[in-house]
């Protein structure tokens, strides 16, 4: 294949050939003048002789015959043995007395050498879903974090110096009974399943009657972005199971769904989003007080929504997967 500094491009070929095939230039002096040696403008000479233009076009190397080629047997052993068991090269040459080096080119060739598509519990493929337009499902979920102390946490000032400033601020640390955290907040976060478009707001516990309040916050939010909401999912929280949510959602005009139980990867999109949160806002920087971090959250929702690549829509922004937003036009 041809490359950035190669002698003879598939026009050059074409020029060296008709040359030497039609203008009678002998080999040695077509050669001499494209700077390459007398067997390769041989070879492109008889090629076009043969086959014309379309011969002056790359051609694969892969080679005819492959005696030596792990045999179909071997390679259904090697695959069975890393979708089921999800076992490396080394791993799998230890099982058949291979060495590594081939199960890579075989897991390569098969294009299993990454199991980034292949559930972790049930070995089975992944199965990726998106709903059609915004509104039709929306996901919610908690986020918690420990607040930040006075000073700094742990992760920016080190471990001591953060113990020292959570010891000295108030309503931080650790109560006297069973070790419970205290001074903990409840990040609750929905997003879009079409759109990736978030909403997000902080309190100070994950009861039915704040996420309802939250709930119904968020489908005012997206109802000043013409999106109306038609169902929502969420995990088996106490909250999400009571009869208070359920009740909210039927006033609202929204159907509740439930991921299975033990199974947070159906609600695997909120999930990567609080992956997203945490690496973009809550961990990003060096807070001095809970107050900075809490305030610096609609500015970076903002930056998420408005300005950030999305890479599952395509690299784009959530906000322009909505038709209906003001100064938008569709």
């Amino acid at each position: 294949m041809s490359h950035a500094n190669a002698a003879l491009t598939p026009r050059a070929r074409l020029r060296l050939a008709r040359l030497i095939v039609e203008d009678g230039w002998p080999i040695r002096h077509a050669a001499v003048f494209f700077h390459v040696s007398w067997p390769t403008a041989k070879r492109w000479a008889d090629r076009y002789a043969a086959m014309g233009e379309a011969g002056m076009q790359d051609r694969s190397s892969r080679p005819h015959r492959s005696p030596n080629r792990t045999q179909q047997a071997l390679v259904k052993q090697i695959v069975g043995l890393r979708w089921r068991k999800r076992l490396g090269p080394v791993a799998i040459g230890g099982r058949l007395g291979m060495p590594a080096s081939t199960v890579h080119a075989v897991l390569t060739r098969c294009r299993v050498n990454r199991l980034h598509h292949i559930d972790v519990r049930t070995g089975e493929q992944v199965r990726r879903y998106e709903h059609e337009y915004p509104g039709s499902m929306i996901h919610v979920d908690v986020k918690k974090l420990g607040n930040i102390p006075d000073g700094g946490g742990w992760r920016f000032v080190g471990r001591a110096q953060g113990g020292k400033n959570r010891a000295a601020t108030p309503g931080t640390g650790r109560s006297k009974y069973r070790g419970v955290l205290v001074g903990t907040a409840f990040v609750h976060t929905v997003i879009d399943d079409h759109s990736r478009v978030a909403y997000a707001e902080i309190h100070e516990d994950e009861k039915a009657v704040t996420a309802i309040g939250v709930l119904r916050r968020a489908v005012s939010w997206f109802a000043a972005r013409g999106v109306r909401v038609e169902r929502v999912l969420s995990d088996n929280g106490s909250a999400y199971k009571s009869h208070a949510w359920r009740d909210a959602c039927t006033e609202l005009g929204i159907t509740p769904k439930k991921t299975r139980p033990y199974r947070p990867q159906t609600n695997g999109k909120i999930e990567r989003f609080h992956r997203t949160l945490a690496d973009g806002w809550a961990f990003s920087r060096h807070y001095p007080t809970e107050a900075a971090r809490r305030n610096a959250l609609p500015g970076w929702l903002h930056h998420y929504n408005h300005h950030r690549p999305h890479t599952a829509i395509g690299n784009r922004s959530p906000i322009t997967r909505l038709t209906n937003v003001p100064g938008q036009y569709t």
